[in-house]
């Protein structure tokens, strides 16, 4: 699968769950796009683009299993939980609860939230390693009360890798009258993602991870129930629209002034590529790559798993606590000494090498990093 990718074959490349990495066929079907549009703006926009966004939207509700008009492309999951946020009517005291694995943006957007409403924000705290899912979900629920009135957590978590298990929380909190909202930026393309399924009140992803699209296209889906309460974040002309569609909710949110929607056009390219090169299995493979090599550099590192090494928990990608004081300057070499791409991500004071395994990843790749920490282990005193 390399071949297919655009990505330096100089570089040992070990974090597509920053950003993803794009193959040939759905770059060129996105430059296919741009050019589109350059070619004859007015009628483009006011013309064609309308349609093509529903025929996108389909095929991404079709992939996620949900329906085409209630859910809407976004730039990406902080857009989206930023939409949720300034709509949330919350009141002073009023709490949302949360874990403290979650993506350092999304804390940020909350806290300001908080700040502003005088809500609060709970990071309840997950014990590590995992022991097992039960054990999980009845840590996080230690932090509910009576006060509580959102749930908020990510599905995979971007500094830890973790899969947390959301159905069984998603569920709990629908019966307990709580507001559910779930960040899933890892997770379509990576695991099985039914949101009809799922049941969520509120679910954000991204295409340009996983799922391999261009930067900048991700998602919102809102349950019909919220969708009235749900103001665009930027108002513009599909709000009270002059020539309204059959939804008032995409009317609102999908067309916020000009701006290229060549990434939310390639969908369809996106879903045919997974669907021609069986991604299912190659996605299987790239896990069995995590698997087999998680507990082989936790021992490298004389540290532990975060958890029970199984599909349970890890998808494409694992994160190996390590012990440096010096986590940017362990980055840099790893980068410029020996041209591997693979980050040192923090949570909660502790740091992690997180590896990433896509389709264009083989073991070698994975013998190329063991070898780097073995010579850095040995000549440097960047992890103790």
């Amino acid at each position: 699968m390399k071949p297919l990718f655009l990505l330096d074959p100089e570089i040992t490349y070990l974090n597509h769950g920053s950003f993803g990495a794009c193959p040939e066929p759905i770059f060129a079907d996105y430059q296919y796009w741009q050019r589109e549009l350059e070619k004859e703006p007015v009628q483009f926009i006011t013309k064609r683009l309308p349609q093509l966004m529903q025929q996108s939207r389909q095929a991404l509700a079709d992939y996620i299993c949900c329906d085409a008009d209630d859910v809407y492309f976004v730039p990406n999951p902080t857009t989206a939980i930023n939409t949720i946020m300034r709509n949330l009517d919350l009141s002073p005291g009023d709490e949302i609860l949360s874990t403290d694995n979650e993506y350092g943006a999304m804390d940020r957007t909350w806290n300001f939230y908080c700040r502003k409403s005088g809500a609060k924000y709970v990071r309840q705290p997950i014990s590590m390693p995992v022991i097992s899912k039960e054990k999980l979900i009845e840590e996080f629920w230690k932090g509910y009360n009576s006060n509580t009135k959102v749930v908020f957590l990510n599905q995979i978590s971007s500094a830890t890798a973790l899969i947390f298990p959301v159905k069984e929380i998603c569920d709990r909190a629908q019966q307990l009258g709580l507001i559910t909202i779930v960040d899933g930026a890892h997770v379509p393309g990576h695991i099985e993602l039914d949101i009809n399924a799922l049941d969520p009140d509120f679910y954000t992803g991204t295409l340009h991870k996983w799922m391999l699209a261009p930067k900048g296209s991700s998602f919102l889906y809102v349950k019909k129930e919220f969708q009235d309460r749900i103001d665009p974040l930027i108002v513009s002309w599909g709000y009270d629209s002059e020539s309204p569609g059959k939804s008032r909710f995409i009317d609102y949110h999908e067309f916020q002034g000009t701006r290229d929607m060549s990434a939310f056009l390639t969908t369809p390219a996106v879903v045919r590529f997974l669907e021609e090169h069986n991604w299912t299995d190659k996605s299987m493979s790239s896990k069995s790559l995590i698997l087999q090599n998680y507990k082989r550099f936790c021992d490298l590192l004389k540290t532990t798993p975060l958890c029970p090494v199984s599909s349970e928990f890890l998808g494409q990608m694992c994160s190996v606590p390590v012990n440096t004081q010096k986590p940017i300057e362990l980055k840099e070499l790893l980068y410029s000494k020996y041209k591997i791409e693979v980050p040192i991500t923090k949570l909660n004071g502790r740091f992690f090498l997180r590896i990433s395994c896509q389709s264009y990843n083989s073991q070698q790749d994975i013998d190329t990093l063991e070898k780097a920490i073995i010579d850095i282990l040995n000549t440097t005193d960047l992890i103790q």
